[in-house]
């Protein structure tokens, strides 16, 4: 008994002391308060704070536009590097810092050169000096909808810039006299919304479109799944088909072989607790898959 007490007594003094626990109970009330009383605020800050955290951007998106806060896209004459407010504090303008693969230098001199609105995509190019690298990737995360452009509409009117165009061509945007020759009007075919949703992800990790497993619902329900969002209310023990984005795994070492995995549909998130046995039958699967389709106990 006194050994049994001492083991006790040592795991309370190292494994969870009070300072920590008091420590850590404090800033988890200020989080709790914040993120009740000041949603938007408070997912704008921590988008900022990226990389951080368990959750990610999307996850931290969807949860704020759940809690009836507005957040509106990335866009050319209206957002800056960094994720904003707008309208009092009240809605969440998403920054250029959200675009893969752009660098905050080229969003500074767009900025710089943003003394008025852009009008066009061949006014952007010649008052930024933005390479058309980076305008194309700016055309692919659809931050032109200012400009009365779709994204389909943007790549193609980036695609028709001069590389670099000579002095004597450059752009004048009062005169109109120096206009170039425009080429005919081309009407693009809409992009379908599942192409829309795939593009967003791919640029900027997000989209406020729509969710990718609610353009498979139809599909989903015929193959048995339920929705996340369903799960408190089917009983202990019952066995249930569901999917969804993988949007975290881990596997701690004190966990002996099992995998925690996070599923996230257009309604909730769930856990999975994948036992060794399955996960060494699954290998591939969990450690690569975007979109994980399982069944389970409940």
């Amino acid at each position: 008994a006194e050994q049994c007490f001492s083991q006790i007594e040592g795991f309370a003094d190292y494994g969870f002391p009070e300072s920590h626990a008091a420590s850590f109970a404090f800033l988890v009330y200020i989080s709790a308060w914040l993120k009740c009383h000041y949603p938007a605020v408070f997912s704008c800050a921590l988008l900022n704070s990226m990389p951080m955290g368990f959750y990610a951007p999307a996850q931290i998106v969807r949860d704020v536009m759940d809690h009836g806060v507005e957040v509106r896209p990335v866009d050319i004459n209206r957002s800056s590097w960094d994720h904003v407010l707008e309208d009092g504090g009240h809605v969440l303008r998403l920054g250029f810092r959200q675009i893969k693969g752009i660098k905050r230098a080229n969003i500074e001199a767009l900025i710089g050169a943003r003394t008025m609105p852009y009008e066009s995509v061949n006014e952007l190019c010649y008052r930024s000096g933005l390479s058309k690298a980076v305008l194309e990737r700016l055309a692919h995360a659809d931050v032109f909808s200012s400009l009365g452009l779709t994204r389909r509409e943007a790549v193609w009117a980036v695609g028709g810039l001069d590389e670099a165009p000579l002095p004597l061509f450059a752009y004048a945007r009062n005169s109109e006299e120096h206009d170039l020759p425009r080429e005919h009007v081309i009407n693009l075919p809409a992009m379908p919304l599942g192409e829309q949703v795939a593009n967003d992800y791919r640029t900027l990790s997000l989209s406020l479109k729509s969710h990718p497993l609610a353009l498979l619902r139809s599909d989903l329900r015929l193959r048995g799944c339920v929705l996340l969002g369903e799960l408190p209310y089917i009983e202990h023990g019952q066995r249930v088909r569901l999917a969804g984005l993988v949007t975290a795994r881990q596997s701690p070492s004190t966990a002996r072989g099992i995998m925690f995995i996070t599923l996230e549909d257009e309604t909730a998130y769930t856990n999975l607790v994948v036992w060794p046995n399955i996960f060494e039958r699954f290998r591939r699967q969990i450690l690569s898959a975007t979109l994980l389709e399982v069944a389970g106990e409940v």
